[in-house]
């Protein structure tokens, strides 16, 4: 896939999880344009278009980032921060997807601008249609630019 038709950018260093996402929105078919990174680090290279993306053209952003917190190298607070600190990226929606109820997290998260804080249901059956779900939301209901 070119890495330029990107709709969805998952960031989840957890396999499991991230291959739970990723099937939860290919039965919505909302998965075609989807591109998984493994840790926040990988994240920002890839919006920023740097290091093994140095090759993506910058200014095609994703619709949406689905964002994990806790991760190796850089954590997804440390990444919210960035994207909502830049003027270019600021405006792309960021849903954090997370197994952290932490008051803090949700606090932080929120102050930095996410868009939606989600607690990933433990079961199964509703952990895929809450990612369906939030595919559906803000990749087809919600109005974007």
């Amino acid at each position: 896939m070119n890495n330029n038709e990107i709709e969805v950018l998952l960031v989840e260093d957890n396999l499991n999880d991230a291959e739970l996402t990723i099937r939860s929105l290919k039965k919505v078919n909302l998965a075609n344009k989807l591109h998984h990174v493994k840790d926040g680090a990988e994240a920002l290279d890839f919006i920023f278009s740097r290091g093994d993306y140095s090759d993506r053209q910058a200014n095609n952003w994703p619709k949406l980032i689905l964002l994990d917190i806790k991760m190796p190298k850089v954590d997804g607070i440390e990444v919210l921060r960035q994207l909502k600190s830049n003027q270019l990226t600021k405006t792309i929606p960021v849903v954090i997807m997370t197994s952290s109820k932490e008051e803090q997290d949700i606090i932080t998260s929120y102050h930095l601008g996410v868009n939606s804080y989600v607690v990933k249901p433990v079961n199964f059956i509703d952990f895929t249609k809450a990612v369906a779900d939030l595919g559906l939301y803000w990749l087809i209901i919600n109005q974007h630019s």
